[in-house]
């Protein structure tokens, strides 16, 4: 049993092959030339950081079944500066279009010491931003996104930092090391 923990970058592909018709996405294959691993879970392709690859089929579905809720904490850069009341909201569960969600562990701070994103967050003068810390144990599609849009504050930058015990410290963008 092997893990590999990946910190991937914006705009890459959790998979190793793009099946879509038209220009080609970079995928993992352009990163991790190890063989029959696979991700155990995913990262939407405009989200970044710790992606974990296994090639233990066990392990790979402990890691992303949600029945294990293994908590997963993300450095979410949102539209806006949430108010308490907005913070109450994440840590008792908001409702969703496909039910609410488990309560969160959410937290302000201030920005982090991230790597540049190709292409850059938007920047508005006239529209303040705000870094928060947001641990969840469930991993519906997109559900950080939508949880912080149920809020009112629009998620601008999505960076996974943390899956259970394992972390992406020390980690390059679009580098990898073995767990």
């Amino acid at each position: 049993m092997a893990l590999i923990l990946f910190n991937k970058p914006y705009g890459v592909l959790c998979q190793f092959s793009d099946e879509r018709t038209g220009p080609p996405r970079p995928t993992l294959a352009a990163y991790i030339d190890r063989p029959g691993f696979y991700p155990a879970g995913r990262l939407d392709l405009d989200s970044e950081g710790l992606l974990l690859l296994t090639d233990d089929g066990r392990l790979q579905a402990r890691i992303a079944d949600p029945r294990f809720k293994m908590p997963k904490t993300y450095l979410v850069q949102v539209e806006g500066d949430p108010d308490e009341a907005a913070l109450a909201a994440l840590r008792h569960g908001v409702r969703l279009k496909d039910g609410p969600t488990l309560p969160a562990q959410v937290e302000r701070i201030e920005a982090p010491a991230l790597w540049p994103r190709d292409p850059p967050v938007r920047f508005r003068k006239s529209v303040p931003d705000r870094w928060l810390r947001l641990t969840i144990r469930e991993g519906r599609n997109r559900q950080v996104r939508r949880m912080t849009a149920a809020i009112g504050h629009p998620t601008l930058r999505l960076v996974r930092w943390r899956i259970g015990d394992w972390t992406l410290d020390g980690i390059p963008q679009g580098q990898w090391r073995d767990a």
